[in-house]
């Protein structure tokens, strides 16, 4: 996991969207325990405290639930949940890079062959790390 700490989005904000796209992703599985407060702020080098408003605000979408006395576990809808939560995101990016390619003037077949690159440019670099 990585942290951007010159961005302005807020770290623990940064800490909650790597956790969403990982449980979004499957890397945590529904009832599988998700790392410790303290474990993952030493491996972040962060304050605990900023871990657990991550963790406050997943457990808030119902992503994770807190079982007293063993940790945090993803819930049984938490992957379904995250998976929406992504799609979205996804959807809402590409609404808004299609806005700012045409109020640049872009005809719709110049925004095709950008995502067409781009979708070419992703799927080359994956594998090559494969």
């Amino acid at each position: 996991m990585h942290l951007d700490l010159s961005s302005p989005v807020p770290v623990y904000v940064q800490i909650a969207d790597l956790l969403r796209r990982s449980i979004a992703a499957g890397v945590y599985r529904p009832g599988e325990m998700i790392p410790s407060v303290r474990g993952l702020a030493l491996e972040l080098t962060v304050n605990p405290n900023t871990v657990q408003r991550a963790f406050d605000e997943l457990e808030r979408e119902g992503l994770i639930l807190m079982r007293r006395g063993l940790g945090m576990f993803v819930t049984d809808r938490g992957v379904a949940r995250a998976q929406r939560g992504s799609h979205a995101d996804v959807h809402r990016a590409l609404v808004d890079a299609i806005r700012s390619a045409t109020s640049a003037g872009m005809t719709p077949d110049q925004v095709r062959e950008a995502f067409d690159r781009a979708w070419q440019r992703v799927f080359k670099a994956v594998e090559s790390r494969t």
